[in-house]
This record gives C-alpha cells, sequence and structure tokens, in this order.
C-alpha cells in the first residue's frame, strides 16, 4: 500500500514538471526542441512512469483550461538567522503565501522581504556520469566551453557542475557525445 501512495506522488510532482517545462519552453511539446522537456521525459521514465501518463500531461499542459501555474520563490530566516530560499509552483499566490508565512511562523522564523537572501544562493545544475572509460580532466576540458565550472571524480561516477542557465548546453553536449547521464537536477546553494 505504501508503494502506491509514493509512486502516485511522485507521478503528481512529475506531472507538474512536464507542465513547467512545456510552458517554461514557451509550449513547445517536442524534447528535442525543449531541453527541459527532455530532462523530465527522462525523470519520468527512470519512474516508471507509463508513457500514456507523461502523453497525458503534455497534452494538459497546452489545454486552454488548464490551471496556469506560476513559480514563485519565498525567502526568510529560520531560527539561528539561517537563510532560507523557497521555490514552489502555485495557482493561487495568496494561499501559497499564508501557507509558506504560517511554516516560517510555526517552526520560528520569519518571512523576509523579496531579495532578502536572494543575494546568497546561487541556481546551479549538476549531472552525474559513470566514470567508466573517461578521463576526469580531458572531460572537464571539453565541456568547459559548454558551461561546466566543475568536474570531480566520486568513485565510479562523475560528477558536473555550471550555472543553471548553461544546463541545456551540457546536456545536448553529453547526449550528443552518446554519455548516458544517471542524474541531472538543479538546486540552490
Amino acid at each position: 500500500m505504501k508503494r502506491w501512495s509514493v509512486m502516485a506522488k511522485t507521478f503528481a510532482r512529475l506531472n507538474k514538471d512536464l507542465i513547467f517545462a512545456i510552458k517554461e519552453g514557451g509550449g513547445i511539446t517536442d524534447p528535442d526542441l525543449n531541453s527541459r522537456l527532455r530532462a523530465v521525459i527522462q525523470n519520468c521514465r527512470a519512474a516508471n512512469m507509463p508513457k500514456d501518463n507523461i502523453e497525458r500531461a503534455i497534452k494538459k499542459a497546452n489545454d486552454k483550461d488548464a490551471a496556469d501555474l506560476k513559480v514563485v520563490t519565498f525567502e526568510g530566516y529560520a531560527p539561528h538567522g539561517v537563510a532560507v530560499f523557497v521555490e514552489t509552483a502555485t495557482d493561487n499566490n495568496n494561499r501559497t503565501v499564508a501557507n509558506v508565512r504560517s511554516h516560517f511562523s510555526k517552526c520560528g522564523g520569519n518571512m523576509g522581504n523579496s531579495g532578502s537572501v536572494e543575494f546568497l544562493f546561487t541556481h546551479m545544475c549538476w549531472f552525474k556520469i559513470s566514470a567508466e572509460g573517461h578521463d576526469v580532466e580531458e572531460l572537464e576540458f571539453e565541456l568547459i566551453d559548454f558551461g561546466v565550472e566543475d568536474v570531480g571524480q566520486d568513485g565510479d561516477s562523475i560528477m558536473m557542475y555550471g550555472p543553471f542557465e548553461a544546463y541545456g548546453n551540457i546536456q545536448s553536449k553529453l547526449e550528443g557525445d552518446g554519455i548516458e547521464i544517471i542524474v541531472r537536477n538543479r538546486f540552490y546553494y
């Protein structure tokens, strides 16, 4: 029973990711032209999401009756002055502001104004590939032109970091070279 609830939550999150990828890509539903959509579809396949669900979510994104979801960010401070940057998706900004503010209050923090902690964070992307058959230094020299800032080896895998703006370029280069991407992600630090 627990497995099904976890799968339902995962599929719901991936549905929203598909919708955002299409909306942020200007309504482009072709994965070859929309790198973020391509990445989300690969994440869906990794989570064993059925193809019908993926196609339904893509259709829903272009539907006029679909909720107008927006990505909104909130900033504040947790207890002991720890800076917190929250990125969320919503169709009702007022409700989301109230929910985020209540969570800050319950935990002893306070919500700040826009721009109060954003300067402390950098939006980055991260890729993990298998180290088998790859020289780390050679790979780094090859990918620097595509926006990779740091490459490191951790056991049998290679991790690459770069600014989020280079996400599509890095992903296209890795896929063009036939390198299988094990994990890809974006984050703030």
